[in-house]
């Protein structure tokens, strides 16, 4: 078995642009391949280092990867303490309807555009994120800013559009709950809102071909994903912490 490993060029990609493709991927062994020359595979919400992403009976009202719904602004598991450095999805069967885009921006540009209030309440107020929809490892959360720092200073992003407007990771796509239960309550309303209105704006949307990996850095870029029909779309997701 020949595998496709990633060139200078797409580790290039990935520090400058927060993201990068990577073609020919046929396997799960490929890219568990591929993504070690990234970081090292770490267990998601069940334990398991892969995670299937297809639509599934009995998610059709929730944003939610198992649905076909528009799953908008958000930051990979936000709740633990450190969130994954690298998300990566690998696609086995792309949707043929013409959507289920995987959607990118970077946050850096996001909080630039923020109004010096909405800058400082970013960097100091506290938002108790949930460790864990699922009930899996790392369930009991963390107590942080929205921009945290890691051990060397870097910038590390944690954002949830729903749990900020619903107090919930993947809640019924029809939910409303009173803004004063929230995590920030209004503040924190306002600021999902601002990123959706961003992303509209900034957005990269990424149709991922089939046998192709994509790669991006899940504490500073932001993303989301289109609505689509075609249920037989299927992505299987990983996550990555730097390697040591």
């Amino acid at each position: 078995m020949t595998v496709v490993l990633p060139s200078a060029a797409h580790h290039d990609e990935l520090r400058e642009n927060g993201y990068t493709l990577i073609d020919g991927v046929t396997g799960d062994d490929e890219a568990a391949e591929v993504l070690r020359h990234f970081g090292t595979l770490v267990p998601q919400y069940d334990g398991s280092l892969r995670y299937q992403v297809k639509a599934a009976p009995g998610f059709e009202g929730r944003r939610y990867s198992k649905s076909t719904n528009t799953i908008l602004v958000h930051t990979e598991a936000p709740g633990w303490n450190p969130p994954p450095r690298y998300l990566a999805l690998h696609c086995r069967t792309q949707a043929t309807c013409g959507s289920g885009h995987t959607e990118l921006a970077d946050a850096a540009r996001f909080l630039d555009q923020l109004d010096a209030a909405d800058r400082a309440a970013v960097h100091d107020r506290q938002v108790d994120w949930l460790g864990s929809n699922t009930g899996g490892v790392g369930s009991e959360g963390v107590r942080r800013p929205v921009v945290d720092r890691a051990a060397d200073g870097r910038e590390v992003i944690r954002f949830s559009y729903n749990l900020l407007t619903a107090g919930h990771y993947d809640p019924p796509v029809d939910v409303s709950v009173d803004a004063e239960e929230l995590p920030l309550g209004k503040l924190g309303v306002c600021l999902a809102e601002q990123a959706v209105d961003f992303f509209r704006q900034e957005k990269v949307s990424v149709l991922i071909p089939e046998d192709a990996v994509l790669v991006w850095d899940n504490q500073r870029m932001l993303h989301a994903r289109s609505e689509y029909r075609d249920a037989r779309r299927h992505l299987t997701r990983y996550w990555l912490d730097e390697s040591r």
